[in-house]
Parts: structure tokens; C-alpha cells; sequence
């Protein structure tokens, strides 16, 4: 489990290629999203798969979130947005809720968290069985466009896309070193 903590990498979409993982791959890394901690068994977060049929849909849902938020934006611009739609061969939602209870923030946190332990096993799953992998967020996902697009309900909130695919040929340059533990531990005092 280290050896693979230590050589995963983020790999954007564009620099993925096909192939992506077959149904049996595909298994096996969503289901390590199952062993999240799951605080009270809530389930407190849900993926939704993008088929390539659903992709051109994708694309020009990404194009509306982006003239929501800039109505002035360039073509240039309109079609980045659509392109992100085709980037990777496997494209997930990941979906968190909110809970409408008196601890509703104290509840998102976990809800978070767990989604993020789930993220953080497929990510590793993938890299086990040999493919890249990546997440990717940004202001579409708040758009109600795209809360639209995915039939998404009121208490639930788009986090990120995992993609899932081969690293092209082209590849990326590999981040720069890791923060040291200094970098992110303190200790109280």
C-alpha cells in the first residue's frame, strides 16, 4: 500500500489516452471505494459514470456552465469547455449530500472526508492495476447547468471528476518533489 501511495500521480485528462479500464478493472476500482469510512453507514456520497454516448451532452453542459458564469467568453474558450467532455476514457462524478440536519456542517465535513477516502482508494486501485488517474474540479461544477445535466438534488453537491485512462505518449512532467512532513505537521503545544 505505500509503494503505491508513493508512485501514484496525478494525471491530467488531456495527457490520457485509451485504453481505459474494461468492466472487470472498472469493478474492482469502484468497489475499493467501498471500504471509505463510512461514519454511521450513511453512504454519504454516490458516483455518477459518464458513458461515451453521454459525452456530446457532457460537452455542451460544460459549455453553458461556462456562459453562465462568463456570457462573453470566446469561441476559443466555448470549445476548451467542450473538449473537457472527451478528455479521458472513463469519466466519474463524484456526489456528495448534505445533510438538513442541526449538525448539517459538522455532517458535510465527514460527508467530504468519506468521499475523499473513496476518491483516494480508486485513485490508488487504478494505479495498482496499471492506469493513470486524476481528479479535476472547477466553477462548472456549481453551475446549474450542470446540476441539471446530472439531475443532481438540492442537498447535493458535485465535488469532482475522476478520470481514468492510459497516460499518453506525450505524457506530462511528473510534479515537482512532495511537501516534507515540516511542511504540514505541527505540533501543539
Amino acid at each position: 500500500a505505500l509503494g503505491l501511495m508513493q508512485t501514484r500521480r496525478t494525471v491530467r485528462p488531456k495527457n490520457m489516452t485509451g485504453p481505459g479500464p474494461d468492466a472487470e478493472q472498472l469493478e474492482l476500482i469502484l468497489s475499493a471505494a467501498a471500504h471509505a469510512p463510512d461514519h454511521g453507514r450513511v453512504q454519504p456520497w454516490r458516483l455518477i459514470q459518464v458513458p461515451e454516448a453521454a459525452r456530446n451532452a457532457l460537452a455542451q453542459t460544460f459549455v453553458d456552465a461556462l456562459l453562465e458564469r462568463e456570457p462573453d467568453a470566446s469561441e476559443e474558450q466555448l470549445q476548451r469547455a467542450r473538449e473537457k467532455a472527451h478528455r479521458s476514457p472513463e469519466l466519474l462524478l463524484m456526489v456528495v449530500k448534505r445533510a438538513d440536519d442541526a449538525n448539517a456542517e459538522a455532517t458535510f465535513a465527514e460527508s467530504c472526508t468519506a468521499a475523499g477516502c473513496a476518491l483516494q482508494n480508486m485513485l490508488l486501485a487504478a494505479t495498482a492495476l496499471g492506469f493513470a488517474s486524476g481528479l479535476t474540479s472547477g466553477g462548472s461544477l456549481q453551475s446549474a447547468s450542470l446540476r441539471h445535466f446530472f439531475r443532481l438534488a438540492g442537498s447535493e453537491h458535485a465535488i469532482c471528476f475522476l478520470s481514468l485512462g492510459t497516460l499518453a505518449e506525450r505524457g506530462q512532467k511528473m510534479r515537482g518533489e512532495r511537501p516534507c512532513i515540516s511542511e504540514y505537521l505541527t505540533v501543539l503545544n
